[in-house]
């Protein structure tokens, strides 16, 4: 059955690279920053001023980041590893098809800036460092990370999917109209004091696609309807508001408030989200939840995930801010971000892969399989929102021939994970399986320990290769499986990516 999917998928990649324009109304522009931030902060703090700004200013001052933690769900016993990889590999090329889908066609990125002077973020409070705990999805059979967020006044919990992915933050919300099935109760701006809807006359309402272009703005008093496609089986459609969003903080038992937060409250929303109750971007765009506290925290976010082998207990962490423990580790490296013309999406975080190494040797792939096309298809990107690693043929076909060619101990078994390679591996204690690394167009190396790139197929004695194709003008995706016990820091500001090996236990 999953074969059968991915022969389905892989149609439909290659039937989407036809497509080059929108065809419902969006408009691809770049990605603007808010110039006036919310504030966040751990007491009442006053409402910010909505209007623009009509001038750059100064940069905060820096203080100590924000840090918070990334829990691991234990509220259910999780799936067997084969099933819940199944169907987290389902869901992974579903996303990735759509990515693809969303660069070509130009949807869903931001419209103009209404104020195009306005870049820079506002100075009225100084930098914090925030760290939040991120859920492992692996409960639900997911393979995506959860932060736990209070919504409204007074304040609800509820279980948002990080995605470095895409910039709108959303929940579902009362009338559900047509809404997929979520852990907890859905969010009710009607019991909410601190629920405002952004009308449709209102500057910020130019931040977010229409789901019909055509339907005039009739009233001042008018909500801003928004429309966030992800995909054929994804999207979201609803009205555009604000809210109170609060955090807990990571070992202090304190918490911290953002008045005027900008999110979509979603009447119908489909796709594939594990019982989430919404979505919390983190892309470059100006309404990621990363973007919308840059004032606060600065250009720099962070996050470190635990293995999905640890103990549920054991929790990751986001950090917003500069975390000075990462800062300062001897093995802190950095690549940069593609940016410019060659970004095709300023939502994604593109790095440049030039190099692929497989047990100490370069493999041979065409000079341009991982560039980015005249048409914006292809590169690669570092996604918290897809779980295996993804790479384009024939730069796939390439890893996996190398792998194959140089593992000869260990006797090869199909059927466990698509066309990747798998080993039976039973009574073996300690794994000899070769190296990989990627090479960046910078000279940056990022080496990876074998636990991050074969995956063990419990309780089968069996270990596969977790990466796998696409087709060769699609994006290639770092995903989070590969990302496990690395330190990765999102550096907007000086557009770069940092990494460093880590115990994220530790964190």
């Amino acid at each position: 059955m999953i074969s059968l999917v991915f022969l389905l998928l892989f149609f439909l990649f290659n039937a989407s690279s036809a497509v080059q324009n929108s065809t419902n109304g969006g408009i691809y522009i770049r990605g603007i920053e808010l110039p006036q931030h919310p504030s966040f902060n751990s007491v009442t703090s006053a409402k910010p001023d909505c209007r623009l700004a009509s001038a750059p200013t100064p940069e905060p001052t820096k203080s100590p980041p924000l840090k918070l933690q990334l829990k691991r769900k234990t509220h259910q016993s999780p799936p067997p590893k084969k099933d819940s990889l199944a169907q987290s590999t389902h869901r992974d090329l579903h996303r990735l098809h759509n990515l693809h889908r969303r660069i070509l066609e130009r949807k869903n990125t931001n419209p103009p800036n209404p104020n195009p002077s306005a870049q820079s973020p506002s100075p009225s409070a100084p930098q914090q460092q925030m760290v939040a705990t991120l859920e492992s999805g692996l409960s639900l059979g997911s393979g995506e990370y959860f932060m736990d967020v209070f919504v409204g006044t007074p304040p609800k919990h509820f279980s948002l999917i990080l995605d470095t992915g895409s910039d709108l933050n959303w929940l579902q919300c009362l009338p559900c109209h047509d809404c997929f099935d979520q852990t907890g109760p859905v969010y009710d701006p009607n019991q909410s004091s601190s629920y405002r809807n952004v009308t449709c006359r209102d500057p910020r309402c130019a931040l977010v696609s229409a789901p019909d272009s055509a339907v005039p703005c009739a009233a001042d008093h008018q909500p801003c309807p928004y429309f966030y496609w992800y995909g054929d089986r994804s999207n979201t459609t609803g009205d555009f508001a604000t809210e109170t969003f609060t955090v807990n903080l990571t070992g202090s038992g304190a918490s911290a408030s953002v008045e005027g937060f900008m999110f979509g409250c979603g009447h119908w929303n489909r796709g594939l989200f594990h019982g989430a109750a919404g979505l919390l971007g983190l892309g470059r765009g100006p309404l990621s939840f990363a973007s919308q506290m840059r004032s606060l925290y600065g250009h720099a976010f962070s996050y470190c995930l635990v293995d999905r082998d640890a103990d549920l207990s054991v929790s990751s962490k986001l950090v917003f801010g500069e975390d000075p423990g990462l800062l300062a580790h001897p093995n802190l490296n950095y690549t940069s971000f593609v940016a410019g013309s060659e970004n095709p999406v300023d939502t994604f975080y593109y790095v440049d892969v030039k190099t692929i190494m497989v047990g100490g040797e370069a493999v041979q792939i065409p000079a341009d399989a991982l560039r980015i096309s005249a048409e914006g298809a292809g590169g690669t990107i570092i996604d918290s929102g897809t779980t295996l690693s993804y790479f384009a043929e024939p730069v796939y076909e390439a890893i996996r021939a190398a792998f194959v060619r140089k593992i000869k101990k260990y006797e090869a078994v199909d059927g466990f994970l698509l066309s990747a390679p798998c080993y039976n591996v039973t009574g073996v204690a300690e794994l000899e399986l070769p190296g990989f690394a990627l090479v960046f167009g910078d000279g940056a190396m990022w080496d990876f320990p074998v636990e991050n790139y074969f995956i063990r197929m419990e309780p089968h004695e069996v270990v596969c290769l977790a990466m796998l194709g696409v087709p060769r003008d699609s994006l290639s995706i770092i995903g989070n499986y590969q990302q496990q016990n690395f330190h990765i820091m999102y550096d907007v500001q000086n557009s770069r990516l940092g990494y460093a090996p880590r115990k994220c236990a530790d964190v």
